[in-house]
């Protein structure tokens, strides 16, 4: 068998790059009798049956280090989180719910804020500096002036780093400006509905340089919280583990108990009040969840 990596996955085809090659595989049968789902990502052993004709099959997924569900992605090391500051305006409660879900996933995370050519620094600075002062990596780019991208693509070095966020956000524009030959489809802002099209349609990993991988991923416009545990939550709000030594109970879970060190952060503004209120969104969806 060949050792390889899943580079993408169309129509029950997987597509394994084994040392540069790639080779199109289809999955035994055990996989679909054991619900076993083949993920981008994955280190995996192969058959090649046709090595002219580059065709093989999939025998084994090796063990994952960690697994994204949305996007679909495993074995990954970074996620870099891509908002427009403007066209489409951030969502920032999608924004804190893909924060959770790298957090869940011990990804080193960089938050990304694009097109920033088409804003006055003073429309932006809050929100950059309500995640700066989390201790959030930022980085600010704009392709039109190429503002950030050496930046940017100096993180992506050594790492396999995942792209996500909604669509229109400029995430294909940014990969072709770190890696022109990449030549990713790029699409439009839809001036009906104020969304992005979506351009692309399937989760890929990209070599694009020895040793760095980015994975493109479609946008997404939703995420919910159902892959996460009531009690885990406040471990995946960096800010709160400042202060929850000094709320007066243990299992304080910062909302309706007394003497709680993070409402009392709130109050002074020390954690952001739309970060809290995301918090108690995620909580009750979390609760709504388990009650089906």
């Amino acid at each position: 068998m060949y050792s390889g990596r899943l580079i993408k996955g169309i129509g029950g085809f997987y597509y394994v790059d084994v040392k540069g090659e790639t080779f199109e595989c289809k999955a035994r049968g055990l996989f679909r009798k054991k619900k076993i789902t083949p993920v981008v990502g994955d280190y995996v052993e192969i058959d090649i049956l046709d090595k002219e004709n580059k065709k093989g099959v999939l025998e084994k997924i090796n063990n994952r280090h960690n697994e994204l569900i949305r996007p679909s992605v495993s074995n990954v090391d970074q996620a870099v989180v891509v908002f427009a500051v403007t066209q489409p305006d951030p969502h920032l409660s999608l924004l804190d719910r893909f924060l959770v879900l790298a957090e869940s996933q011990n990804l080193n995370i960089v938050i990304c804020f694009n097109k920033i050519d088409l804003l006055e620094q003073e429309e932006y600075s809050k929100i950059i500096n309500e995640y700066k002062s989390i201790g959030y990596k930022v980085i600010l780019t704009s392709t039109n002036q190429k503002k950030g991208i050496n930046e940017l693509k100096n993180e992506l070095k050594n790492k396999t780093t995942v792209f996500a966020g909604p669509s229109g956000v400029g995430k294909s524009t940014l990969l072709n400006s770190i890696h022109p030959g990449l030549k990713l489809q790029t699409g439009e802002i839809s001036s009906k509905i104020s969304r992005g099209k979506h351009t692309t349609r399937h989760a890929e990993i990209i070599p694009i340089e020895e040793d760095s991988w980015v994975v493109d991923t479609p946008g997404f416009s939703s995420l919910n919280m159902n892959f996460i545990e009531e009690s885990q939550l406040e471990l995946y709000f960096p800010e709160f583990m400042k202060c929850v030594d000094k709320c007066r109970f243990n299992t304080c879970k910062h909302i309706n108990e007394p003497n709680c060190g993070v409402k009392d952060a709130v109050e002074l503004n020390k954690i952001s009040g739309s970060r809290y209120n995301n918090y108690i969104q995620f909580i009750e969806e979390i609760k709504k969840h388990r009650r089906y």
